[in-house]
């Protein structure tokens, strides 16, 4: 193999040496040395040692590598700084390195080449090790020193840090001293699970298994601190567990916006291979959400030094620093998250078996507060970026575009069948509902799915898209977080219309843009959801126009009613400020009796979405949690 394949990463550029020397002098040797060392070939030239002996250009590169160590997958260029100098048999000349070290780092030195002539042999380069650096000697080797960056803290809405350094403890197990590993794990399965932790304890078993050092420190799981604390008695009692405490970046709960916020985790083979330059073993990297995304940031950047590391007498390694540069600490980023309301909304989704989600805006500002993903707030995170249908909870936008078009009024009698063909398609509702002709303000309160139907043809497909486009949805939204704004049905015939006025058909939208749009309707006028403030997005989406009074005082005196005679009752004596809001049952696909569940709604200065994946009815499902939100968000 060629010198150069092993020799990867290092470029020697002279600087026109051989131009100003004579055909016998020590330039052309010079020359013809660092031209080998650029192409990793050294046969050209000839060398000796120090005190005249004559040494192999192989042992010479063999020798190259040693003393570069680390160093040898960096870029390098060398350039000689003026001819040699000679004085009788001996000439020297100055060289200068420059390396580029991780990162992009420079940096730069001086050393010397000195040759020497002998008769018969000509002119040879002297090797020894401070050709690399003066203060190299044999057996020395230069090597890399990494400074970590301390990782920025995540920020929320009062500007105190929601992810930050906190304790944790790791446990984990030590064959030495194991001396029941059956009963041992069969415990540690019963602790685990009391405070809510799943750990594969046969995958541990299989690393025990497999141990070549019996005092190994196997880990089996990193706790919080308070999480520890709740088992600690118990899980020390146990023969063969080890613990070791220590620092991790942490929300204030495990919960805690988790899917929104991502997780800091030490870097994986596919995070070392997509950046080679950047990250190391054992660093600390971002991991899905916000952590993710503004990893670069979050992260800072490394300090680093070349030393040259040196064996003493007594055969230990001791380091002589020749280049530092400090690190530069992470830049933390801003969110408008609110550590109370993340709580209550952390709290409501918990008690639902089947996957929820919770976004929660404040109407006034339009910060963002809570984004809630249940039971265990981990996973995709469906309340920014699920892509649902809005079942009835959408009869809120068709109603604000029948209002601006004057085709209905708050009493104004519209009939609710027990079902309603178009084209020749059945719509019926829920529990076959039949109220018959009746203000419309009650087919609101109940929902009447067939009323809608009937008033599809007033609405029309441009009426549809006016309203949804008044309310945001389906916009350009930058929040600094991926989101899905909402796609809207197209409402390109009859029955797609007739779907689409209370929710169902093409429509699809997330948790987020339902709460968005109800604190439009609550506040008068679409402002965007603001959630990362710093740094700011680059192109949030403008507001909208102001909503016409005669429109939506109606639908908020509608939305109100849901709650004190409709299909959310079980909200009207929720504790704090009035509350209003609009019921959803979703329908997600033919044919099947499963169904989402939806509430959307405002009490006070807050607006908030709950979505039920699969979670039957919205009065069944969403209002429950919408109950425990809002309980725990006014204790």
């Amino acid at each position: 193999m060629r010198a150069m394949a092993v020799m990867a990463g290092l470029l020697l550029l002279t600087g026109g040496v051989a131009a100003c020397s004579s055909s016998d002098g020590p330039g052309q040797t010079l020359d013809a040395f660092l031209k080998g060392w650029r192409n990793g070939d050294l046969s050209k030239t000839g060398f000796v040692t120090p005190d005249g002996a004559k040494i192999s250009a192989n042992d010479v590169f063999a020798q190259l590598q040693g003393l570069t160590g680390e160093l040898k997958k960096s870029s390098l260029l060398v350039s000689a700084l003026a001819k040699p100098k000679e004085t009788g048999e001996i000439a020297s000349a100055p060289v200068k390195l420059d390396w580029t070290l991780p990162g992009g780092t420079p940096w730069s030195y001086q050393s010397t080449v000195r040759l020497t002539k002998r008769d018969a042999d000509g002119w040879r380069v002297i090797w020894e090790p401070a050709v690399v650096h003066t203060e190299l000697t044999a057996g020395d080797r230069l090597e890399l020193r990494r400074k970590s960056a301390d990782r920025a803290d995540v920020l929320g809405g009062d500007g105190k840090p929601i992810v930050t350094q906190r304790p944790v403890v790791t446990v984990g197990v030590t064959p030495a001293k194991i001396t029941d590993q059956a009963a041992l794990f069969k415990e540690l399965g019963k602790i685990f699970k009391s405070i809510a932790v799943d750990v594969d304890l046969k995958a541990i078993g299989e690393r025990v298994k497999n141990a070549t050092d019996d005092g190994a420190f196997i880990d089996i799981v990193t706790l919080r601190r308070p999480d520890y604390d709740k088992i600690r008695d118990r899980v020390r009692a146990l023969d063969g567990t080890v613990f070791a405490e220590g620092q991790r970046e942490l929300a204030p709960t495990r919960p805690f916006a988790r899917a929104l916020l991502g997780l800091v985790e030490p870097a994986t083979r596919e995070d070392l291979d997509a950046n080679p330059e950047a990250l190391q073993q054992k660093d600390q990297v971002g991991h899905g959400g916000l952590q993710q995304r503004y990893d670069v940031q979050l992260r800072g950047t490394p300090g680093q030094s070349v030393v040259i590391a040196r064996k003493t007498p007594d055969d230990q390694v001791e380091d002589s620093q020749l280049f530092s540069t400090e690190p530069v600490a992470g830049k933390p980023i801003r969110t408008t998250l609110d550590v109370a309301t993340q709580n209550a909304a952390d709290t409501a989704v918990a008690a639902e078996k089947q996957p929820s989600a919770l976004v929660a805006i404040r109407i006034s500002d339009s910060a963002v507060l809570a984004v809630a993903n249940g039971p265990e707030g981990a996973g995709v995170n469906t309340a920014m970026t699920g892509q649902v249908p809005p079942g009835s909870t959408f009869k809120m936008v068709s109603t604000l575009g029948l209002l601006d078009k004057k085709a209905v009024t708050l009493d104004g009698r519209v009939d609710c069948p027990k079902t309603k063909k178009v084209d020749g398609r059945p719509f019926k509702n829920s529990h076959d509902m039949e109220l018959g002709s009746v203000p419309f303000r009650t087919d609101f309160a109940k929902s009447c799915n067939t009323a809608f139907v009937n008033l599809a043809p007033k609405l029309g497909a441009d009426g549809l898209r006016d309203a949804s486009a008044k309310l945001g949805l389906g916009g350009q939204w930058d929040l600094g977080a991926d989101a899905f704004t909402g796609k809207i049905s197209p409402a390109d015939s009859p029955t797609e219309l007739a779907a689409a006025t209370f929710g169902q058909g093409a429509t699809a939208v997330s948790p987020l843009a339902m709460a968005g749009a109800t604190a439009a309707v609550a506040r008068g006028r679409f402002v965007q959801p603001r959630l990362v403030t710093e740094p700011a997005p680059a192109a949030p989406a403008a507001d909208g126009p102001e909503l016409a009074e005669s429109s939506v005082q109606p639908l908020r005196t509608m939305m109100r009613e849901v709650v004190t005679k409709g299909t959310a009752t079980d909200l009207a004596d929720v504790p704090g400020k009035p509350v209003s809001g609009k019921t959803g049952t979703a329908e997600f696909k033919d044919g099947a009796e499963e169904t989402h569940a939806w509430f959307v709604g405002w009490q006070g200065d807050i607006a908030f979405a709950v979505m039920v994946e699969k979670g039957g009815a919205g009065a069944e499902a969403a209002v429950p949690i919408a109950a425990r939100f809002l309980t725990a968000l006014n204790k």
